[in-house]
């Protein structure tokens, strides 16, 4: 009896086994998630050598970013990325100076004011048509130029002349074409630059990019065209006398880097930027303007060494030349609106830990005319300045 009892138990304890065994093959493994974040956030401090560090006189080279004297704030970013399949979705949002200097086109929606707009750095959809064409649609970074508006990608701190007068972003719909293994394509009708909340304008601006990439690196021949303010109105009731419209820009950009050695990199941005002259508005009529067109064009190099794994120097030399009154307070010009700076950065990168980088650097803008004022208030050709910059990327 006691056999058949224990026959009994072993048959049971088999069973509810057998059971639980078939409970855990039957749990599959959750996928990972497709949304991520990820985003960074700075801090400087910034002083000049030879030019006043405070109050209303305070000096500063007229490229974007890293302009604030002192111990300054940088930008909190913080990205979200819904990665699907097929489909997906970025929005970036940043706080802070650099991130409003970023976005600085958008207080249109709130009438001039700061509106939820101005925390939007990208905002754009995005469609895997096939495994050789992706369309966008939305507000995204440009693709002109070498250097980006997040400083986890640059590597210097301070920004180019270039870099701060093309566009910073584009709201429109482009098409990426994959033509081959090292070949692309990129095709685009946008807002004007940087008109990242709407059209204002009424007018739309083309972009296309030819590139090729290695595993040693990548070169981009950029394009942009169109009108950037609009045409003047005759049924618009706000028009003054003597009011003016700026006619078609054209912008041609070339980006290229590549790595000569594990330690030794070398990148390469050019670019030429010209507008028409236009349009004015007499008091009765519309007419075109004279004129020759008006624009910058520029031309830098970048060296970067690394040293060690936790430590590297890069060097940035930069001319950049404005013609025809092109562009206003950014480099002194003579009496036919031409001038130009030669702009040499020195910067070190020094990796505390996988996140946080700390970015001394030394920069010299030289212009060809007075532009900057000196210690003792004085117009001077140039202004030689210090930085510290810490960097977090998450």
């Amino acid at each position: 009896m006691k056999k058949i009892q224990l026959l009994i138990l072993a048959l049971i304890i088999f069973g509810v086994t057998n059971t639980f065994a078939q409970e855990v093959i039957i749990i599959e493994e959750e996928e990972p998630s497709k949304l991520t974040f990820s985003g960074s956030v700075d801090a400087y401090f910034r002083t000049n050598f030879n030019g006043p560090n405070k109050g209303d006189n305070f000096q500063a080279p007229a490229s974007s970013f890293g302009n604030l004297p002192g111990f300054s704030l940088g930008m909190a970013n913080i990205i979200a990325t819904y990665q699907g399949e097929k489909v997906g979705v970025v929005a970036d949002l940043v706080f802070g100076p650099r991130g409003e200097d970023a976005v600085f086109g958008s207080p249109m929606y709130a009438g001039g004011m700061a509106g939820s707009s101005q925390i939007v750095n990208q905002l754009y959809v995005y469609w895997n048509v096939s495994d050789a064409v992706t369309l966008t649609m939305g507000n995204f970074n440009t693709f002109l130029g070498y250097e980006v508006i997040s400083p986890t990608a640059n590597f210097n701190y301070s920004t180019s002349y270039m870099f701060s007068y093309g566009p910073f972003s584009h709201t429109g719909l482009k098409a990426d074409f994959a033509l081959s293994d090292n070949w692309s394509l990129m095709a685009a009708v946008m807002n004007p630059t940087d008109m990242t909340e709407f059209n204002l304008a009424g007018t739309y601006t083309l972009g296309a990019q030819l590139g090729y990439s290695t595993d040693a690196g990548s070169t981009y021949l950029n394009f942009v065209y169109g009108d950037q303010d609009g045409k003047l109105d005759m049924d618009n009731s706000s028009l003054v006398p003597g009011q003016t419209s700026m006619g078609n820009t054209f912008q041609v950009d070339l980006t290229t880097g590549f790595n000569v050695s594990d330690a030794l990199y070398v990148g390469v941005n050019t670019t030429y930027n010209t507008t028409a002259a236009g349009e004015m508005y007499s008091g009765s009529s519309v007419s075109d303007s004279s004129g020759d067109g008006a624009g910058f064009y520029g031309f830098a190099g970048y060296l970067q060494a690394s040293t060690s794994d936790k430590f590297a120097l890069g060097l940035r030399g930069e001319y950049f030349s404005v013609f025809n009154g092109g562009l206003d307070g950014v480099v002194g010009l003579d009496g036919n609106g031409d001038g130009n700076v030669f702009a040499v950065t020195l910067s070190g990168n020094a990796k505390v830990s996988k996140n946080l980088t700390l970015i001394p650097e030394l920069r010299l803008d030289s212009m060809g005319e007075n532009f900057f004022m000196n210690n003792d208030m004085n117009p001077s050709k140039s202004l030689a300045s210090f930085m510290l910059a810490a960097v977090f990327a998450f």
